[in-house]
């Protein structure tokens, strides 16, 4: 039988009073408590990983991140609801970590407990037995608020019941200046037969006693404000999340993510904190490949139009095409650009009633137009100069749309033009897209043949853009492979699909008739390498008939992720 009361068992040492003194001097003074300490520290590396896929290592992992020391440390049973919430809350309070048992005098718990010096241990609730009895000095404690605030000396507030899927975000709120006693909510009702098993055992269980002892003042280190702990917030990183916020670290929840770029609220956070070492807690982020870069990127704060750092999902890009200055190519530059941006807006915001994500407008502006004449350089292409392009690219930033850059490259090779337009594309809001039509051969020409690009250069600018991105720490870039035959692209299984750096879209660029557009559509989407996003034009003149905004998101299917109109 489990008594209610909490037997306090205190270390020695500390409750020592300090009580030498010469003999015959002051000998009736009051004895002074010996006061507890924890000492913490960032963790050397910039970002630490712990990695642990159970809720024992996860916690251990954590304290050994970043507490060096701790005089008093707490214990809860993993199975343990109640005190592993309340352990939560008194852990924070005190200021010192939160380790986990499975019930069981865990070896590697006695470990962690010897590397801190621990020479108390709180135990909170069902986690008995879990410590050595050569080990540090035991405090047991019910799973009750009032019998813990009475045992840490401290009072807490009462907190909302906690759901089982709202652990994680509980305990990463839990402050030190603002303590409360989180607590389990009700959950399913008991039965008949278990409330009465609950009551009987009541009867004969000895009511909570009054004490004048609690655990020792605790002289807490100094927050570890510049360091961030990431968490996706699974079950077995509840401890570590107390530890964290026992240690002064800020934790922030990825939302289940274990890309920080893809969480809006993650990037302004870490752009706030501007940390100088990040913690990632959760057996997931050990997984995700090139997980440093992305961290410094969220850092930045810098976010795409639309908010975040990752385009798809969530966005739905609606553009015009065309080049500044004429109506030739198509809408945008049929107007100026303030007009433009008018124009491009107006094209956008009937979709917003039509779809759950965010919808930016945006300009898909075409940088380098394919000529019937070899020009000077050879190449078939005229490539725009940069400075015209510029007044463009920069007020529709400033307007909060995204821009795409078309090349047109003839006879030279889409890299080669990339370079031209570097400066536009290390802004965080500028893509790129290749138009296979018109990369031409050695001896083709333009409106002879259609042209195309083997999948080797198209990989070769996938490596290109994806390395000017990770370098500059912008957010994720679109990159644009037009297409209306599987030809324009041979070997597109092969397509690089590996650098998150990028979210790589083919868009449908067929016209005419919608029955050809959506077999177009169902060709290309056939044996697509997985990951591809999708995009749909929409062709004023061509299209018999131009789909609707409405037709556009119900008959193309999967829904488009950039739509265009010329």
């Amino acid at each position: 039988m489990r008594s209610r009361a909490f037997p306090l068992v205190l270390s020695a040492t500390l409750l020592a009073a300090c009580t030498s003194s010469p003999a015959g001097d002051q000998a009736d003074e009051p004895e002074e408590a010996a006061v507890a300490e924890a000492a913490v520290s960032a963790p050397d590396e910039a970002l630490t990983v712990v990695a642990d896929t159970d809720p024992v290592g996860s916690a251990i992992g954590t304290s050994r991140a970043l507490f060096d020391a701790a005089d008093v440390a707490v214990l809860a049973a993993d199975d343990d609801r109640p005190g592993m919430l309340l352990g939560a809350s008194a852990a924070v309070a005190l200021g010192v970590p939160l380790l986990v048992t499975d019930q069981t005098a865990s070896e590697a718990v006695s470990a962690e407990l010897e590397r801190l010096g621990t020479e108390t241990v709180l135990v909170v609730g069902e986690a008995a037995g879990a410590v050595p009895e050569s080990g540090p000095v035991v405090v047991t404690v019910d799973a009750d608020p009032d019998a813990v605030a009475a045992v840490i000396g401290t009072d807490l507030a009462a907190g909302e019941p906690v759901p089982a899927d709202g652990e994680a975000g509980a305990v990463a709120a839990l402050d030190a200046e603002a303590l409360v006693a989180l607590q389990p909510d009700a959950g399913a009702p008991e039965t008949e037969t278990e409330a009465e098993t609950e009551a009987e055992t009541e009867a004969d269980e000895t009511e909570p006693g009054t004490t004048d002892e609690v655990l020792p003042e605790i002289d807490r280190p100094d927050a570890l404000e510049d360091t961030v702990v990431l968490a996706t917030g699974v079950p077995e990183s509840v401890a570590g999340i107390a530890t964290a916020r026992a240690a002064g670290a800020r934790v922030l929840l990825t939302g289940g993510t274990t890309d920080p770029r893809a969480s809006e609220a993650v990037v302004e956070a870490m752009a706030e904190a501007s940390p100088e070492a990040v913690v990632a807690l959760g057996a997931g982020f050990a997984a995700e490949d090139g997980l440093d870069w992305k961290v410094a990127t969220a850092a930045t704060g810098v976010e795409l139009p639309g908010g975040g750092q990752v385009l798809f999902p969530g966005r739905l890009l609606v553009a015009l095409y065309g080049h500044p200055g004429t109506g030739a190519l198509g809408l945008m530059g049929e107007q100026p650009v303030d007009a433009a941006i008018e124009r491009a807006r107006a094209h956008a915001a009937p979709y917003e009633p039509l779809v759950d994500e965010t919808v930016v407008p945006a300009f898909e502006i075409i940088a380098t137009i394919a000529s019937s004449s070899a020009g000077a350089d050879g190449d078939y292409s005229n490539e725009a100069d940069i400075e015209v392009l510029r007044p463009w690219v920069e007020a529709a930033g400033e307007a909060g749309m995204y821009v795409v850059l078309d090349l047109q490259p003839g006879r030279t090779d889409f890299v080669t033009q990339a370079e031209l337009y570097r400066p536009l594309l290390e802004l965080p809001h500028v893509g790129l897209a290749l138009d296979p039509e018109w990369r031409l051969g050695p001896n083709e020409v333009h409106l002879v043949q259609i042209g195309s690009v083997d999948i080797e250069e198209v990989n070769r600018v996938v490596t290109w853009l994806a390395d000017l991105t990770r370098e500059n720490e912008l957010p994720q870039k679109l990159l644009v492979l037009h297409q209306f035959r599987l030809d324009m692209i041979p070997g597109r299984e092969r397509l690089d699909m590996s650098r998150d750096e990028l979210a790589i879209m083919v868009h449908a660029d067929g016209q005419g008739g919608q029955g050809a557009k959506q077999s177009t559509w169902a060709t290309l989407r056939r044996d697509a390498p997985e990951g591809l996003r999708w995009g749909w034009k929409n062709f004023y003149d061509e299209d018999i008939p131009m789909l609707t905004p409405e037709q556009t998101i119900s008959d193309v299917e999967p829904d488009p992720e950039l739509i265009t109109y010329q």
